[in-house]
């Protein structure tokens, strides 16, 4: 099962309380724009207990067209990185 941003929407208004589905749709989304915009930025993004969002740039290199084994280059790109906290770890392993 996967969970969506519609699902997060719901359980933010039902857990809540006190907001419409309105505004909790407006509160998570205003929650994602912040995360994108810090990492867009190339900042961190650390939430205690849960984990670390980064940006890395990783370098151009070669590598092979797996079809035709012809080399072709890889363009330096930004990827984005997750490394889970030691509590997040513990709740999935327990």
């Amino acid at each position: 099962m996967t969970m969506t941003k519609a699902d997060i929407i719901e359980n933010v208004y039902e857990k809540v309380g006190g907001f419409s589905k309105k505004e909790a749709a407006d509160i998570v989304e205003t929650v994602f724009d912040m995360i994108k915009e810090t990492l867009e930025k190339g900042e961190k993004i650390k939430i205690s207990g849960f984990g670390n969002f980064l940006v890395r740039d990783k370098n151009a290199r070669v590598g092979r067209n797996p079809q035709t084994g012809e080399e072709i280059t890889i363009s330096a790109r930004r990827v984005l990185t997750f490394k889970p906290s030691q509590v997040l770890k513990n709740a999935l392993n327990s």
